[in-house]
């Protein structure tokens, strides 16, 4: 690999992982995320099961459309 393609990669990465520690971060204060009709939550007195369905569909989808663009660029 040349060294260009090293360090487009390690950048790419570097840019991932600081969206990706903004979202853990602040993940709290968007308003949508984690509480969309399709996201399964049922507590009862010692359990409680949250699966968010409708929350990962939009994130996936999200996520697809970036990579398109940046995949589309090169």
């Amino acid at each position: 690999m040349e060294l260009q393609t090293i360090g487009k990669t390690i950048l790419i990465l570097g840019i991932f992982l600081v969206i990706l520690g903004s979202l853990i971060l602040f993940g709290s204060k968007i308003p949508l995320i984690g509480k969309l009709p399709g996201d399964i939550y049922i507590k009862r007195d010692s359990f409680t099961l949250y699966f968010p369905i409708a929350s990962s569909i939009l994130i996936s989808i999200i996520i697809t459309i970036l990579l398109i663009l940046i995949s589309s660029k090169k």
